[in-house]
C-alpha cells in the first residue's frame, strides 16, 4: 500500500510542478490530452521463458515545461508475460496498470525523446496451458518498478507513432528462497493521438 501511495504523491507532485512551470513559462504550449495503444513484446529476465506478445492501451497528458522539453504522465492497461521454453502452450499473462511519467525532448519539431520512470500495478496474474488456468496472483508481487526508455514522431499536429522499451528493475516473484530473480521488460510500439 505504501508503494501505491508513493507513486500516486510522485504523479501528483509531477502534475503540480509542470502545471505551475507551464503557467509561467509563456513560449510553452498548452497542455494537451491523449490517448495511445499499441502492442507489447513482453519477456521475463529468467532463462526459461520466450517472449509473448501483448496489447496496451490508455490515456495521457502532455505538459510542457519548456520550450523543448515536457512531461507525459500516462495511465496504462498493459498485458504482459512470457511462454514457457519448454512447452510453447506454457503462459504467464500478467495484466498491469501502468503508470509511466516520461520527461520528453523535442529534437526536431515532430521528433522526440524520452526516459522516466513506471510505476505498475498487478491486477491479474495466471499461468495458462491449452486446457487449464492457474490463479498464479499469489507467487507475483503486486507492484512493480522499472526505467523507460523512447521515441515517437508525429506525422501531424495529432497523430503520432511512438516505441519504448521499459526495463524492470523488481524481481516479481513473491516470496523468493533461491534462484535467479524475474523481472520483466517489454518493448512497445504502437500509435498516439493528441486532441
Amino acid at each position: 500500500m505504501k508503494k501505491i501511495l508513493l507513486g500516486l504523491a510522485l504523479v501528483a507532485g509531477t502534475f503540480t510542478f509542470a502545471q505551475k512551470t507551464s503557467s509561467n513559462t509563456a513560449s510553452s504550449s498548452p497542455i494537451r490530452f491523449g490517448l495511445k495503444a499499441g502492442l507489447n513484446v513482453s519477456s521475463l529476465s529468467n532463462g526459461g521463458w520466450n517472449s509473448k506478445a501483448g496489447f496496451y492501451g490508455g490515456v495521457f497528458a502532455n505538459i510542457p515545461v519548456a520550450q523543448d522539453f515536457s512531461v507525459q504522465p500516462e495511465v496504462l492497461y498493459s498485458g504482459m508475460g512470457a511462454k514457457a521454453k519448454s512447452n510453447s502452450d506454457v503462459k504467464l499473462n500478467l495484466d498491469y496498470i501502468a503508470v509511466p511519467v516520461m520527461f520528453q525532448y523535442n529534437a526536431l519539431p515532430n521528433l522526440y525523446l524520452e526516459a522516466g520512470p513506471q510505476f505498475s500495478f498487478l491486477i491479474n496474474s495466471k499461468l495458462k496451458d491449452s486446457n487449464t488456468s492457474i490463479d498464479a496472483k499469489d507467487g507475483t508481487k503486486t507492484f512493480d518498478f522499472g526505467l523507460g526508455l523512447g521515441a515517437g514522431y508525429y506525422f501531424t499536429p495529432n497523430i503520432g507513432v511512438n516505441v519504448r522499451y521499459v526495463a524492470g528493475l523488481t524481481d516479481i516473484a513473491k516470496d523468493r528462497i533461491g534462484g535467479d530473480s524475474v523481472k520483466n521488460g517489454v518493448f512497445q510500439v504502437g500509435l498516439a493521438y493528441k486532441f
